[in-house]
């Protein structure tokens, strides 16, 4: 009897940016966020920085969630192609999150957010925890117990915005993966060209100056709002990180871990603070099995 090999499956077809491009009218202004797939929704919101946006952050990740949720992946106002801002853009990020639920008729997601998209997403789960279904963040949350700050990540974001060079965005980037082989000239190439264009400079300026850097170092100023946040939060919650993080270090989760009451940890080793791209298929892996199982 012959023994009859299962078919491979066939690659999965890459999405574009185009394909996926969607605005949305607010009261406030138009968001952009990129849509695919057809199941549940899931929110994925970005983090900070040079040149980022939704598809920066999570361009190579959009299939794999598109296979099992609707999958929304949000611009921040200041950031990629939402509106602009006059104000601090980490102000307007949960509101915009309300907006895009409401203009969508989203009642509960999941969601999903890397750095301040983690703050953010902890944010809305402990103000809005009926919004909330489940919670996953990769850095973002907590407060670092043992190492200093600001960080090397932070501090190196700075000077890049103080003297946009290439020289000091690529510093800024290698201090965010553990393997800098992975900054292939492609992506350096669009952080730097959306990195450079006047308004994204100035809009990340708002966010990271000497007086940001002056703030965290006091880490005791932002400790109680922190602690409010993370015991407020009712959602079950995966918080990830990567081992070797200099943006957010590992020893953040571990007032996460204590507080949040429905908490999870998962350590990516050998992964800086893009565990997203860096880890891509482990990424993809831990945080589909926590989305898609019974808690």
């Amino acid at each position: 009897m012959t023994a009859t090999l299962p078919r491979p499956t066939p690659p999965r077809a890459a999405l574009t940016h185009e394909e996926t491009s969607r605005t949305l009218e607010t009261p406030r202004g138009v968001l952009h966020y990129h849509e695919a797939g057809d199941g549940p929704p899931l929110v994925l919101l970005h983090g900070s920085g040079p040149g980022v946006s939704g598809w920066a952050n999570y361009r190579g990740n959009l299939g794999a969630f598109a296979e099992h949720f609707r999958t929304l992946v949000l611009d921040f106002p200041g950031f990629g192609k939402s509106y602009a801002l006059d104000g601090n853009p980490m102000a307007a990020a949960l509101p915009a999150v309300l907006d895009l639920l409401d203009g969508l008729s989203l009642d509960t997601v999941p969601v999903v957010g890397n750095s301040m998209g983690g703050n953010v997403a902890a944010r809305l789960a402990a103000a809005h925890p009926e919004r909330v279904s489940r919670l996953a963040t990769i850095g973002g949350v907590g407060l670092p117990v043992f190492n200093p700050s600001p960080s090397e990540g932070i501090t190196l974001l700075v000077r890049f915005v103080e003297d946009p060079t290439r020289e000091r965005l690529m510093a800024w980037m290698e201090s965010m993966v553990f393997d800098p082989a992975i900054l292939t000239d492609e992506f350096v190439e669009m952080r730097w060209e959306a990195a450079t264009r006047p308004d994204a400079l100035a809009d990340v300026r708002r966010m990271f100056n000497r007086g940001t850097l002056t703030a965290m170092r006091d880490v005791r100023a932002n400790a109680a709002a922190t602690v409010g946040v993370l015991t407020s939060i009712r959602a079950p919650t995966l918080i990830m990180f990567g081992r070797d993080d200099r943006v957010t270090p590992l020893d953040s989760s571990l007032l996460a871990m204590r507080l949040i009451p429905r908490c999870e940890l998962h350590v990516f080793h050998d992964c800086g603070h893009w565990a997203m791209i860096e880890r891509k298929d482990e990424f993809e892996s831990v945080v589909l099995s926590y989305l898609l199982r019974d808690l």
